[in-house]
């Protein structure tokens, strides 16, 4: 009896310290909600525990500035990116990983050094080459320079060198499969974890930039969600209401994600994790 109520106890302190764990997550959550349902003089007058009347005065703001076209603007740039961001980095990764040639050490480092270099060193000198070649006030600064990510290439190249078994890729070349084939037709389905899992890291990443689309962006037409939570803060005051609201509808896209693929993602931090 001592045992089972050993464990019974064991169980009802688990469960308590979940309990406490999700509420203290979910808390911040919460007060969002209810913050984007009140007026701005409103907010400063204490803590809001139940949701206020001022939801719909609050989203009329956000569609009088085009709300619809702004998150339509933010997913083509967060699903064009992730898009190209997993297809180029799984073809560098698995180069890096699966190919002998000269200069590949020095690849690989080029890569650790870049992710050792802040990116906002590099932003000047961004924006110059972007109005060189065309492309300010396009949605193209945000969606091709992604995929180049060495986070990336790295994530990839760390998955697939113990992942994919050398012995296949070699009975594919003998049985007279080419490179390109080899890589789409037998790497890629093993490398489907890690990939999963930098698709939806890069979909979080587009989707939150804020500091490139401003930089390249002047046509209020291209502004994506987080330039429309900016325009909401002018010289003459800040409009804290709408504005936590734009943040609630900016992370509907991420829950859902998340909600859909959460597994794909623990699998594929966990599969990266045990690899020697």
């Amino acid at each position: 009896m001592q045992a089972k109520e050993k464990k019974l106890g064991k169980k009802i302190l688990i469960f308590l310290i979940m309990a406490v764990v999700s509420i203290i997550s979910l808390a911040p959550f919460w007060f969002m909600l209810n913050m984007s349902t009140y007026k701005t003089t409103d907010l400063y007058k204490g803590v809001k525990l139940i949701p206020g009347s001022y939801l719909l005065e609050n989203m009329k703001t956000l569609m009088q500035l085009d709300l619809f076209r702004y998150y339509l603007n933010s997913m083509i740039v967060a699903v064009g990116a992730s898009v190209l961001t997993v297809f180029v980095c799984a073809l560098c990764g698995y180069a890096l990983s699966k190919y002998e040639f000269k200069g590949r050490k020095a690849l690989i480092n080029a890569v650790l050094l870049t992710m050792m270099v802040p990116g906002q060193l590099s932003l000047v000198g961004f924006a110059m080459e972007m109005k060189y070649i065309g492309w300010l006030n396009t949605l193209l600064p945000m969606i091709i320079p992604a995929a180049a990510s060495p986070f990336g290439v790295f994530w990839i190249r760390q998955f697939t060198k113990e992942s994919i078994p050398n012995s296949v890729i070699e009975s594919a070349r003998l049985d007279g499969c080419g490179e390109f084939k080899i890589f789409l037709k037998i790497a890629f389905p093993f490398m489907k974890p890690a990939c999963m899992t930098l698709l939806m890291l890069s979909f979080l990443w587009n989707w939150n930039s804020f500091i490139v689309p401003m930089i390249v962006l002047t046509d209020q037409k291209l502004y994506t969600i987080p330039l429309l939570i900016r325009q909401l803060a002018t010289q003459f005051g800040t409009d804290l209401g709408a504005q936590i609201l734009g943040v609630v509808v900016s992370t509907i896209p991420i829950l859902i994600l998340f909600a859909a693929f959460s597994k794909n993602l623990i699998n594929g931090l966990a599969s990266a994790a045990i690899k020697e």
